[in-house]
């Protein structure tokens, strides 16, 4: 964590339970405003679940959380939540799926006014996706339908960004395209991303953790996003990145 910033998360022995096995045990962790953590770990270490906690969807049942120094709570504007699958209205355009936060927002008008128009526009330039604006998503590519989905995230410049394994259901070449544009196309939002991957994690975040049994932290090592773009791949077969990987699979047998 940086040092000094004002913090987007702050957990301290947060502690959830479901009947008598804990999913999360006394965990704590912080991430500071306009940093990228990714969090790995096995099945049924609790990542998804402390991501619906963060976003205010379920309780925890000890400890303290906040979100910009205030309890989580579901629906607010400056926290927002990417999944795995892209959940797209199919009746809607890829652009009105874009701007849906804006228009309930402005009461769900039946036809968008041009701000709100304009927003969404700017939303799908961000993520590469400028030319899918009037498609449905039937008509678009796996790839396109989680740009659009992250569009619709970005769309009311959030602060933080929920990530759940948005890319795992995408090919190979289309996932690593994703990863290596993440970083820039979230800008200065702090991200909390949940992923199976470890070069993904390593390619979009400051730091990575894992999570062992019931959500306990049992490494932590930097990630690549600080190097340029161009050099953050390639970074990942260097020395630096071969230990981070080697020391996260390491974490993950144990």
């Amino acid at each position: 964590m940086s040092a000094g910033r004002p913090l987007a998360i702050h957990a301290q022995g947060v502690r959830v339970a479901r009947g008598e096995r804990e999913v999360l045990c006394g965990l704590d962790l912080s991430l500071a405003e306009g940093e990228s953590l990714a969090i790995i770990g096995a099945n049924g270490s609790g990542k998804s679940t402390l991501l619906s906690l963060i976003a205010g969807l379920l309780p925890h049942d000890a400890g303290a959380l906040r979100i910009f120094d205030a309890p989580p709570h579901a629906g607010r504007s400056d926290v927002a939540i990417a999944f795995q699958d892209a959940r797209l209205m199919t009746w809607r355009s890829a652009l009105r799926n874009v701007t849906l936060p804006l228009e309930v927002g402005e009461g769900r008008r039946s036809a968008v006014s041009a701000s709100v128009r304009s927003e969404g526009e700017a939303a799908l330039a961000r993520v590469g996706a400028a030319e899918v604006a009037d498609r449905s998503p039937a008509e678009l590519s796996g790839g396109e339908r989680q740009r659009v989905a992250l569009a619709r995230a970005l769309v009311r410049q959030p602060r933080l960004i929920l990530l759940d394994e948005p890319f795992s259901a995408l090919d190979a070449l289309t996932r690593d395209r994703l990863n290596e544009e993440l970083p820039e196309m979230v800008g200065s939002a702090s991200v909390l991303l949940v992923t199976h991957d470890m070069e993904e994690a390593l390619l979009v975040a400051d730091r990575v953790v894992v999570l062992g049994s019931a959500g306990a932290i049992v490494a932590e090592t930097p990630g690549l996003r600080g190097l340029p773009a161009a050099q953050r791949r390639a970074a990942l077969s260097a020395g630096a990145g071969i230990a981070s990987q080697q020391a996260l699979r390491e974490a993950l047998r144990a």
